[in-house]
């Protein structure tokens, strides 16, 4: 198990940028695969973003082009860089981490409005 602690969320405008982070409890470099998921306001959630190990990153069509997930080693951080945010893209955002032996570990989240 790992624990992750997700910071950054907050309110912003239609247009605007936010820069969410995630601190796992151990290397980040020792986790397979790390990610973000969101929960819309109706409940459905949906993958938004992740990075594997060796670096490969994947995006939902829906924030492609304007969301940008990476890696800080000196913080021990995964980021993701969300801007010309859009009032649709207002959800919880959670943090994942996918752990060698098919674990996988969520944050508690932290929202994210976007006001139109």
């Amino acid at each position: 198990q790992v624990q992750l602690v997700e910071s950054g969320g907050g309110l912003v405008q239609a247009g605007g940028s936010l820069r969410l982070s995630c601190t796992p409890s151990r290397s980040i470099f020792s986790i397979n695969n790390m990610g973000w998921h969101r929960q819309l306001p109706g409940g459905q959630r949906e993958w938004v973003s992740d990075i594997q190990s060796g670096g490969t990153t994947a995006y939902a069509d829906s924030v492609k082009g304007r969301f940008t997930i990476s890696r800080d080693s000196s913080r021990n951080t995964v980021d993701l860089q969300m801007n010309d945010l859009k009032p649709e893209d207002t959800a919880v955002y959670y943090c994942v981490a996918d752990l060698p032996g098919g674990i996988r570990s969520w944050g508690h989240g932290t929202q994210v409005t976007v006001s139109s």
